[in-house]
């Protein structure tokens, strides 16, 4: 249980506090309500990018690394389709410089061409090193653009080609920051040896003066129900053949989201899991398989793939799959084969609440769904999950029509 306070600044940042004191660390962390999925579809890749940018120099501060790592800590962050994360751990007493640091540079960052040129070609060297030189590494540019037809999940957080990042103007990039990274539109979660008297003195102190900005009002386009089988396939210079099944589900706050997580670890999690044990062990088939889902906020995929084992070609292996997954959605999950995911996963839960950070990110990531408790319900909420839910939800994802297939060939 992360027992935690709340408190509010008059521009709207809202502040999270856990007091932990059996650690002489404190875990502070400013989540941004802006993700990939908040892009143009012409100007993609700028939420990657802004996560650069927020570590090119502030005004007061004109290299970020240097002044957390002489307070003794380290700071990083990462961005998805819908979310911006930073966060910094150091020693608890040096804890202002934490706030001095972030509030700089949510409240002047440094905005030249110098900055945006250096961390353009980062992002530039990064796309390219992950997804164009890199053998699969563009399939989630693939599978996204095959999955979806309207949502902005329809490209990747690093975004949909180099060129928009390339071309962004420094005016682009102002637009982009005045728009989202202001303080009604953040959550500042503090986590460690702190109290709430403290925090609330130094919120007030280093993010009070900075004026809020017009809240985003946030209209996407809804994903229309896939009703018709969807595949490509792409040629490409890999190793071997790789095939990928996405299935749509539930966003994050769906009342089935626990059942769907619960699926793909019964298909694969771990040696005993269904994929893993029949398809790679038992009947080699594949030299490595995987089922997971994506976790986003608005509906989301549950993703299957596999590389088959050598001599066994797409058709079959895909065959096999299909094959597990009707088992799934015509019989029901034993109780003692459920029972076990279920453990690894409180297991899993409760080993994440040890590390302050964790619980830093978690309490913010769930206040923005709504409630910071729900960090508190997840273990009940994989807990309540039945056989019969496990069977209704595969009843429903696991049909051809809410499948897109991409076969990835290797060029011979």
């Amino acid at each position: 249980m992360i027992q935690f306070e709340r408190f509010e600044l008059e521009n709207g940042l809202k502040v999270i506090v856990h007091e932990d004191n059996s650690t002489p660390m404190v875990a502070v962390n400013v989540l941004y309500d802006v993700g990939a999925r908040d892009e143009s579809p012409d100007k993609t890749g700028f939420a990657h990018l802004f996560e650069h940018l927020m570590f090119g120099g502030s005004l007061n501060v004109p290299n970020f690394d240097m002044p957390i790592q002489l307070a003794g800590g380290e700071n990083n962050a990462f961005t998805n389709n819908d979310i911006t994360n930073f966060y910094d751990t150091l020693p608890a007493e040096n804890i202002e410089t934490a706030f001095w640091l972030e509030s700089d540079r949510m409240m002047s960052l440094n905005f030249s061409k110098k900055s945006l040129e250096t961390q353009r070609k980062v992002v530039l060297e990064e796309f390219k090193e992950t997804c164009l030189n890199q053998p699969y590494g563009d399939a989630w540019h693939h599978i996204a653009d095959v999955a979806y037809r309207k949502h902005p999940y329809r490209w990747p957080t690093i975004g949909k080609t180099p060129q928009h990042v390339e071309n962004a103007t420094l005016e682009d990039v102002k637009h982009f920051f005045y728009k989202y990274y202001c303080p009604n539109n953040a959550i500042l979660t503090v986590a460690g040896n702190v109290n709430i008297a403290q925090v609330k003195t130094l919120s007030e102190k280093w993010f009070g003066p900075i004026p809020a900005g017009v809240t985003p009002k946030r209209k996407l386009p809804r994903e229309p129900i896939q009703r018709k089988f969807q595949q490509r396939t792409q040629k490409a210079k890999v190793p071997i053949d790789a095939l990928y099944l996405a299935f749509h589900i539930g966003g994050r706050k769906d009342e089935d989201y626990y059942v769907t997580d619960l699926i793909s670890d019964v298909l694969s999690n771990g040696g005993s899991s269904r994929l893993y044990r029949k398809l790679l062990k038992d009947q080699q088939l594949f030299s490595s398989i995987d089922a997971y889902i994506t976790g986003n906020i608005d509906p989301g995929l549950l993703i299957i793939e596999g590389k088959p084992a050598e001599g066994v070609t797409l058709e079959v292996a895909e065959k096999a799959i299909w094959k597990e997954l009707r088992l799934l959605r015509n019989q029901l999950v034993p109780e003692k084969e459920l029972l076990k995911y279920k453990h690894k996963i409180e297991s899993a839960l409760t080993f994440s609440e040890v590390s302050i950070l964790n619980k830093a990110i978690n309490l913010a990531f769930y206040e923005l769904l709504g409630d910071a408790n729900l960090a508190n319900l997840e273990g009940q909420k994989y807990s309540a999950v039945t056989s019969e839910d496990i069977h209704r939800v595969a009843r429903k994802i696991f049909t051809k029509s809410n499948c897109s297939k991409i076969f990835y060939q290797a060029e011979e």
